[in-house]
């Protein structure tokens, strides 16, 4: 059994061309991670090395030993937040079985690296930190020197995506789960569908571009064999330190405008929808009655309710839930209690996971709508959720996007949102939305 100690820690003098720098590790190491503030970051942690593939992971690694009630407060001292664990990303069917939902076939399952050596960035203040042995920084590197780090924002576009669902399919599965609704089955579904790219993609290549296009503080690179997950995820899953834990459910999306105006126009408009607010609130009851199994009572809080961030290419509704663990909790316990997210299942989970695994076909979601980060031995943790996403493996790549669905959806629009959602990811591709997609 390895050992859970942290990694050794010491501060370099170095200057790390963050870009470059992982060029060169992905270029020496099999098995890599790159987890990204975001480009141009002002602020938050960049941590990339590699290390080496473990079937087990955190959560079955070495149960009951990782405990989050625990964890160091990360945030009040000036050391990086991840001290050494595991990097890596559960799958939406692996998060099926955990509840006991139906689930199509695994595309592979949960897939986790043993940290061996890292480097991280703090975007604040400059600082850089070795994580791993004494020759840390040079086992990563080497001893070639650094590539250059200009990467282009945009692939030209050659391909076209192929789609599990045309345009006017999606909008009569949108019209089911109003039925379902109706019904009273359900009161939220995230229904979803996917896009598929055929043919050789440069992964280190296609997430540069995909970065520099879309930033994002919780984006992320993770290779691990033929498979890498490429992702520019906005939206904070969970998030662990001090004994807190604290999720931040995205629902409710506005394309960015063409102008100030229309910009600010949209952002007001999604603050004040009536659909999106309701679509929002569903998650956060249900995000609070899932910490809720692992939270001391009286200790949930919503921090955050109906906050309008904005990014390049989309303006989000978010909010922000958090609570203080019971003494003991373990990960595989607040994996239990809470994956997959209730921001990509819908709410009761349960009813509406097995409703849309009827509508969805059976079909896989894959990593998409499972969530990706760290673990730490110290019970530190931080998980995106996988959306904004590609996964490359071998000559094929997909892109997930879907959104949530209520009463008050407007097929029309719904079909509208997946399409800009899927955008950026594809055109990191060189690919372009099927034609009736771009109708």
């Amino acid at each position: 059994m390895p050992s859970l100690s942290p990694l050794a820690l010491r501060r370099t003098d170095a200057q790390v061309d963050i870009v470059a720098t992982f060029r060169a590790l992905a270029a020496r190491h099999e098995h890599v991670f790159w987890l990204d503030a975001g480009d141009a970051a002002t602020e938050g942690w960049s941590v990339l090395g590699f290390g080496d593939p473990d079937t087990q992971g955190p959560d079955a690694a070495d149960p009951g030993r990782v405990r989050l009630d625990v964890a160091a407060p990360a945030d009040c001292d000036d050391e990086p937040p991840f001290r050494g664990g595991w990097v890596g990303w559960l799958d939406y069917e692996s998060g099926a079985v955990r509840v006991g939902a139906p689930s199509a076939a695994s595309e592979g399952g949960p897939a986790w690296l043993r940290v061996q050596q890292a480097l991280a960035v703090d975007h604040g203040t400059g600082a850089v930190w070795v994580l791993g042995a004494e020759d840390a920084l040079d086992r990563m590197l080497g001893s070639a020197p650094l590539p250059s780090s200009t990467a282009s924002a945009t692939a030209p576009v050659a391909r076209q995506a192929s789609a599990r669902h045309e345009p006017g399919e999606y909008a009569a599965l949108i019209e089911q789960c109003r039925d379902v609704i109706r019904a009273g089955t359900a009161y939220q579904l995230c229904l979803t569908t996917r896009f598929e790219v055929v043919g050789a993609n440069d992964p280190i290549e296609t997430y540069l571009r995909l970065r520099a296009a879309t930033p994002a503080h919780h984006g992320g690179f993770v290779r691990i064999g033929a498979r890498a997950l490429l992702s520019a995820s906005p939206e904070t899953f969970l998030r662990t330190a001090g004994g807190r834990v604290r999720t931040r459910p995205i629902k409710g999306t506005r394309p960015r405008g063409i102008d100030a105006a229309s910009d600010a126009a949209l952002a007001a408009e999604l603050r004040a929808s009536a659909k999106e607010r309701a679509e929002n609130v569903m998650i956060v009851d249900l995000m609070r009655n899932d910490l809720s199994r692992v939270c001391v009572p009286g200790t949930i809080r919503v921090d955050g309710l109906w906050e309008v961030e904005s990014y390049p290419a989309v303006h989000q509704l978010v909010s922000t839930v958090s609570g203080t663990v019971v003494g003991g909790l373990t990960v595989q316990g607040l994996w239990d209690a809470a994956f997959p997210a209730g921001s990509m299942t819908g709410a009761p989970k349960l009813s509406a996971m097995t409703v849309l695994h009827r509508l969805e076909g059976g079909s896989p979601r894959g990593v998409y709508s499972g969530c990706f980060g760290y673990v730490g031995v110290d019970g530190s943790m931080d998980l995106a959720m996988v959306i904004r996403s590609i996964l490359i493996d071998g000559e094929r790549a997909v892109v997930g996007a879907g959104g949530g669905i209520t009463w008050g959806s407007e097929p029309d629009a719904e079909v509208a949102e997946v399409a800009t959602k899927a955008r950026a990811p594809l055109a990191a591709l060189g690919a372009e939305l099927p034609e009736a997609w771009r109708r």
